[in-house]
């Protein structure tokens, strides 16, 4: 067990993410609330009056209004803007050479390893400043080695399945589904040494954080003894009530005059998220009364995915509150995912009152878990998710298929349209589970983890 320098009151974390997203800001907002951050290094980070914030205010920086963090980070915040920056001009300027997977010179890849490589010089320079680096996938295997040479604690976050389970289930489903092979991105072309620098960082870390159990399950046999926290992603805020009463009577109402059951599928538009044997459900349940609406990023062309499922509704990705407006649109969401850590676009569909139709390989099984009702036959899904059964098990929140079932997709998709009344009090219960994730949980849960590590 590591010496711990300090009391977790007295801890001194220095956290460090390329770019933040919504789990990254609360951890953040964890470690403010227990006085324990000692720096947060990005590369952009936008606040009332900085150059990035003036800048935003452009309609050709948009993106800067997504790096905007609590104005209480403002002092503590340590920024490496050239490489992403230089992402941003090439993306907008259609340069591609130059974000080309890991070996452009302003590639994502390129943007981790920079601020990696500048985390573990701050913590060889001032090693007496930090207790803890808390560092997340592919940007922690510099910081980590750095921190090993300096008695520092490695704290490790990976939000989604380990490599070697994601690339296994990604390589089936080229071979299973050619026809959607483009689609899956997602690790398949990864150089053997970005996976071996994935190896070294969990190796390193001394405390592992996972949103959820399948990522548990997909960790190697090697690394389960690793100290490890489960810590769930929190759900948005739902609606005022007289949004959410509007909402629940438009249901009602489409309901009642027999207009379609509209399936939402959110997300980029992939093999990796299940969207193939979404569309094959849809397609051979060949339903009148079924509306397959699909937001989120081509993958494919266009007309790529009206071969797969004629008629669907197309919906272009939008900002974040538009997307609420288009779930509070729909009766039901679909998310038969391959492979995920804990898919976000879960909680937010139940937020608004969408009962869910979702794979254990999403990492939301918690949310679909009690009061079973199985409409067929069942097999055993492995740890991996793997499983050759074709049954939808129904909760009172939704339902849970197995992956690459089309069958218990159309399932799942025919009951709801059969049982209209009982899809929106379906939903209620998926709104009232989903309120029971917070993010202030989940800061408070990864502290509590890190406070654990010299306790036990």
């Amino acid at each position: 067990m590591i010496a711990v320098r300090a009391e977790m009151n007295r801890m001194s974390i220095l956290l460090s993410h390329p770019t933040g997203n919504e789990f990254v800001r609360h951890a953040l907002a964890g470690f403010l609330e227990a006085g324990s951050l000692a720096e947060f290094h990005t590369s952009i980070a936008t606040f009332p009056g900085n150059c990035w914030e003036q800048l935003s205010r452009y309609g050709g920086a948009k993106e800067l209004k997504r790096r905007a963090f609590d104005p209480r980070l403002a002092g503590l915040t340590h920024q490496h803007p050239f490489r992403d920056l230089g992402r941003m001009i090439a993306d907008r300027a259609g340069w591609r050479f130059l974000t080309r997977h890991e070996r452009g010179l302003f590639s994502v890849d390129a943007v981790y390893r920079s601020m990696d490589r500048a985390v573990a010089d701050r913590l060889t320079c001032q090693p007496d400043r930090f207790s803890a680096v808390y560092a997340y996938e592919d940007g922690a295997a510099c910081s980590f080695a750095a921190a090993k040479a300096k008695d520092i604690i490695c704290l490790y976050d990976l939000p989604i399945a380990y490599w070697e389970t994601l690339r296994k289930l990604l390589f089936e489903e080229g071979d299973r589904l050619p026809a959607w092979a483009e689609t899956l991105g997602g690790g398949l072309a990864d150089s053997a040494a970005k996976l071996e620098r994935k190896t070294k960082e969990l190796q390193m870390a001394d405390l592992v954080v996972l949103p959820s159990q399948f990522v548990i399950d997909s960790l190697p046999v090697w690394a389960r003894s690793k100290h490890v926290v489960l810590a769930p992603f929190g759900s948005p805020p739902p609606p005022d009530i007289r949004v959410s009463n509007i909402a629940l009577q438009e249901r009602v109402r489409r309901a009642a005059s027999g207009q379609p059951l509209r399936v939402l599928f959110a997300g980029s538009m992939g093999q990796r998220k299940g969207l193939g044997d979404l569309m094959a459900a849809v397609r051979t349940l060949g339903r009148c009364d079924v509306e397959l609406v699909v937001m989120g990023t081509l993958l494919a062309p266009r007309d790529f995915y009206e071969s797969q499922c004629p008629g669907f509704v197309y919906e272009r990705g939008r900002p974040h509150d538009e997307v609420i407006e288009l779930m509070r649109s729909c009766d039901v969401l679909c998310l038969p995912s391959i492979v995920e850590g804990r898919a976000l676009v879960m909680q937010e569909a139940m937020s608004q009152g969408l009962s869910v139709i979702i794979t254990p390989n999403t990492g939301g099984a918690d949310l679909v878990e009690s009061g079973p009702q199985q409409l067929s036959s069942n097999s055993q899904l492995s740890a991996s998710g793997s499983s050759h059964a074709t049954s939808a098990v129904r909760s009172p929140t939704g339902f849970l298929v197995p992956i690459r079932s089309p069958e218990a997709i159309a399932t799942a998709i025919a009951w709801y349209a059969d049982h209209r009344n009982e899809t929106i009090e379906m939903g209620k219960l998926a709104q009232e589970k989903a309120g029971a994730y917070t993010w202030e949980s989940y800061g408070q849960t990864i502290v509590a983890a890190i406070d654990g590590m010299h306790t036990n």
